[in-house]
């Protein structure tokens, strides 16, 4: 199974999590959950989680953990998961 990188900007303190679109290789995903104590990094891993359709564990912070730029791995194997990706 092959694995690829995600950049994304997250705004935590939202009114509601969600995945709003590109800016140019980069999404931004908004999330309630307050940066404090990693929430923020988990909501983002959830949301990213349940839009693409994959389980928890297949998506994994990689960097950025104190930032609101992060790099995210998602395990692939789907040929589709990617073309997803790109319609968000």
């Amino acid at each position: 199974m092959s694995a690829w990188t995600l950049k994304v900007r997250v705004t935590p303190c939202s009114s509601r999590n969600e995945v709003e679109g590109w800016d140019g290789e980069m999404l931004h995903v908004r999330v309630t959950a307050r940066p404090a104590e990693g929430q923020a990094n988990e909501a983002c891993r959830d949301l990213l989680a349940k839009t693409l359709g994959v389980s928890r564990g297949r998506v994994r912070l990689m960097h950025g953990t104190r930032s609101r730029e992060k790099v995210f791995e998602i395990d692939g194997g789907d040929p589709h998961l990617l073309s997803r990706v790109h319609q968000l």
